[in-house]
């Protein structure tokens, strides 16, 4: 199994839950699609876009059961990245964690293969 991961405000990850429908941050919004990142790309991801931001979760999902809505398109640095063109149950993620910082200002990951 091949996880990708949504880093999410605790807020609108709760929203979500609420709502049974995650349709994305303001971020994925105005780019029309669910920004996800790889276990090798997600700790660059905490850091460019959410660098010193408190109250985050961390959201694992299984690449194949997203099935074909799920592109991978170039981004930073011309890697590929998972992109989700279609809104997101939030029950369908296998995990999701406390993204905490540390006294240095940056994000703590937990286990990122399980």
């Amino acid at each position: 199994m091949k996880l990708i991961f949504k880093i999410v405000p605790r807020s609108l990850w709760q929203e979500a839950l609420d709502l049974g429908v995650f349709k994305g941050a303001p971020v994925d919004l105005a780019d029309g699609f669910i920004h996800f990142s790889t276990a090798e790309q997600v700790r660059e991801t905490a850091a460019k876009h959410f660098a010193g931001q408190t109250d985050l979760l961390l959201a694992a999902f299984d690449v194949s059961a997203l099935g074909e809505i799920l592109k991978w398109e170039v981004s930073r640095g011309g890697a590929l990245f998972p992109h989700l063109y279609d809104q997101l149950d939030p029950a369908s993620a296998l995990w999701v964690k406390e993204l905490p910082l540390a006294a240095d200002g940056s994000h703590v990951f937990p286990e990122l293969d399980r």
